[in-house]
């Protein structure tokens, strides 16, 4: 039931013919229906559901879903900026990760699909920054047969050159990874240009419970 209106929290409501409510401060209108949607499919998002799997869940549209979660991922990158920016000068440890999709290891030609991004701890919560991309060369340099090369080189720069500074080998950053390489294997897949929402979602997913994550998109979605 909802007891004050979800924009300026006033607790007078009136009621309309529709069902809809009323603020009598705010003056704006509440559909309680379209609220209890958004919260069922917010709740199946915590719950690690893919949106086809929430539609049925939610007894709603893939494509309604599928808004939703759009949404909800980038209002999650949004509030994970801000919360770091907050914390910044608290970072403990950091360290660098690469990341390719298991089915394409074994290929050289994959080299430019490799994801590279930085995990900052701060606090006990990490923070990612994902890092250029290699796929601009792709083209030109499978057409010069330069694949091997890179493929060699960047090897040797994963194995010999890491960016890190860590105090100890059983450390959050380590545990996001773990974790990260976890959930991402849920999608089977990720389009290079979505990355770094999902890429996000898995960081506010390791960083709050899902209690704590369905507070704050309630309050980031509904407000």
């Amino acid at each position: 039931m909802i007891t004050q209106c979800i924009y300026c929290n006033h607790t007078k409501l009136y009621k309309l013919a529709n069902g809809h409510l009323k603020c009598a401060l705010c003056k704006r209108k509440i559909s309680p229906a379209k609220i209890e949607k958004t919260k069922n499919i917010i709740n199946a998002f915590c719950k690690n559901l893919t949106a086809r799997e929430a539609s049925k869940e939610c007894k709603c549209s893939y494509m309604t879903a599928k808004t939703h979660y759009d949404q909800i991922r980038l209002l999650i990158t949004q509030y994970l900026e801000e919360q770091y920016n907050k914390h910044a000068g608290e970072i403990k440890e950091f360290d660098e990760y690469f990341y390719l999709e298991k089915s394409k290891k074994k290929s050289e030609n994959t080299i430019f699909d490799i994801q590279n991004f930085l995990t900052f701890d701060y606090g006990g919560k990490v923070y990612n920054i994902l890092m250029p991309s290699l796929r601009k060369y792709r083209t030109h340099l499978l057409d010069d047969g330069m694949q091997h090369k890179y493929y060699n080189q960047l090897s040797r720069f994963i194995t010999f050159r890491r960016v890190a500074k860590l105090e100890h080998l059983d450390n959050t950053i380590i545990k996001f990874w773990n974790f990260f390489e976890e959930s991402i294997k849920r999608y089977r897949g990720v389009d290079k240009e979505y990355f770094i929402y999902y890429l996000k979602e898995v960081e506010f997913k390791f960083n709050y419970n899902i209690e704590e994550q369905k507070n704050i998109l309630y309050s980031l979605y509904l407000t």
